[in-house]
Parts: structure tokens; sequence; C-alpha cells
């Protein structure tokens, strides 16, 4: 789910396909892979060469890649409000609980954009950055590539009142079901990123039959009764930077580290699917790869809507 966490598990904190989107017909007409063929032909050669650059510096922003492009498309569309700064205009969705010094990967995409102005200025929209990073981000670490439709343009607005709705780490199946269901996603949609230890302290000291004992008191060792909120745990500690299905593994286990991960595994409608994951990594991927292009087709500004920023947290 939308956790509040910097440490992230790129493979499988993301529970995959993550996205079936009701889209309309001209959003998906206006999008297009070869959108910049022509305006900016080394753009995604740019892109690619800045995420990867990124990623080999620290393998873990893969993760964080992907979840700045999940908190930016569930607000108000795919447009990068996400990255605007907070102004007179602006009340940042970086301030948002579900983000608040959580959410990053901002200086990446700030780097990215600042070398395709040098390139091609005022071209290339930052929510357009955002969505081919999360694509290259995922290849890095052996996660699946996929086509990214492109033409997006960037949001003169935030809402950080919508990022404060992101799906929680606390809410149980039924609510989670019900919060993608508004979106037009389905059971197989949920998603789930890593956490900081204040939120997942009240899971691993509970003592409830839904989480392995082991586990918990390993757990318990990077996140005491009292104090240490801000301490970084992966969620899947036995591969935490690779893309695999170690995460639905650790779910069948009792090993989830968060209460909205373990309720995919509780004896609930989605149980089939976690256990489908666990067995079958390749249609994990196949999955994911789907999703994620469906993910970035929610409500994206095309034609005249919105701005090319010349930097992507702030408006022009």
């Amino acid at each position: 789910m939308a956790s509040l966490s910097q440490t992230n598990k790129f493979t499988c904190t993301i529970i995959v396909s993550m996205l079936l989107l009701i889209i309309s017909t001209q959003s998906e007409a206006q999008l297009s892979p070869t959108f910049y063929d022509a305006t900016c032909p080394s753009a995604l050669n740019t892109i690619r060469t800045g995420i990867r650059n990124a990623v080999s510096r620290e393998r873990r922003m893969s993760a964080s890649l992907i979840r700045l492009h999940f908190h930016d498309c569930f607000v108000q569309g795919c447009d990068a409000s996400i990255l605007l700064d907070d102004s007179s205009s602006i009340d940042s969705e970086k301030n948002a609980l579900p983000n608040f010094k959580s959410a990053r990967g901002f200086e990446v995409i700030d780097s990215v954009k600042s070398q395709l102005e040098r390139v091609c200025p005022g071209v290339v929209s930052c929510a357009d950055i955002i969505a081919v990073a999360a694509r290259d981000a995922s290849f890095a670490v052996g996660g699946p590539s996929w086509t990214v439709k492109l033409g997006r343009r960037d949001s003169t607005t935030a809402s950080r009142s919508l990022a404060e709705n992101l799906p929680s780490f606390t809410d149980g199946l039924d609510k989670l079901i019900s919060t993608f269901a508004t979106k037009g996603l389905n059971a197989r949609d949920l998603v789930a990123l890593s956490a900081q230890c204040a939120f997942f302290r009240d899971r691993i000291y509970s003592n409830q039959s839904n989480i392995d004992a082991g586990f918990a008191s390993t757990r318990r060792r990077q996140c005491p009764a009292n104090g240490g909120d801000s301490n970084l745990s992966p969620l899947d500690l036995v591969t935490p930077n690779s893309f695999d299905n170690n995460y639905f593994k650790n779910l069948i286990q009792k090993k989830g580290l968060l209460a909205s991960d373990q309720v995919l595994f509780s004896g609930g409608s989605t149980d089939s699917i976690v256990d489908e994951y666990s067995k079958n990594p390749s249609k994990f991927k196949s999955d994911f790869a789907a999703a994620m292009i469906k993910m970035a087709d929610i409500s994206p500004l095309t034609g005249s809507a919105g701005e090319i920023r010349r930097v992507c947290n702030l408006v022009n």
C-alpha cells in the first residue's frame, strides 16, 4: 500500500498488476511512444542514462522512483504534481502524510530534467520523465521493461488534501479493495511499499496469530517498543533490492511487515493471487509491466492543458 517509508523493496513491494484503469479514448489517443521522436530524439536515452546512474549509486532508488510514479498518478492524475514545492499558490503534496519524509527520488528527476533542458529546452514534461524513469528503474534491477506512451503535460496545481487519502498501511482488506475499486481497480491491483518503524510497531509487538513469532522478534531489533520511529526496514529481508517474488512467499509464511500487507494473505479473496505470484514469478513480472502501462494512463494532461515546466519543482 502507500505506506510511509524510505526503504523501498522494489521487487516485491509493489503487488503488481497495479492498475486496470478505465481511461478516456481522447487521452489514450493523444499519448504516443513516438511523441518526442521529432522534437527531442535523445529524450529517452537521456532519461535512461540518468536513471541507470542513479540506481547504480543506490540500488533501492529503483523502488523509490516506482513509488513516486504511483503517488503522482493517484493524486489528480499523472501530472508531476507531486514534484511541486510549497509556494504562495501551492500546498505541496510532499507534505502529505503518505509522502512526508518518505517519498524520494526528487533529485534524480530534477537532474534528468536539467540535462533535457540543455538539449531540448521546454520540450519534455516532468510527468513524462517520471513515467519513463519508473520503467527504466524497473529494468535497471532486473525487472521488466515496457513501452511508455508519452505526451503528458505538467500540472500548475497540486493537491495535498488528495495526497492525504492515498491507501493506508493500516487499512483492512475490504477497505483497500473498496478504495481501489473507486479508481476502477480490482483486487490484483493492490500496492505494497515498505515502511518506517513507526508504521509497523503495533504489528510486531501485537503477538497476533497472523505474524510469524521469529519474524516479529527479528524486526523488534530494528524497532524498539519506544523510540526509533524513523528506523527503516525492508519488507523483504532476503532480497530487498531485487525484482523477484519473495514478497509473496513471505506473506504465505506470515512474514508481512505491514498490516496492509498481511491482509492480502489472511483467508480473504486475494489469497489466490498471492499464492499465484509466489509460485509464478514470470506471471508477476508480466502483470507488473501491463499494470504500469495502465497506471501511467490515469488522467494525463494533454494538448494545451497544463504546461511544460522549466524546472520540475516550480510552475513556470
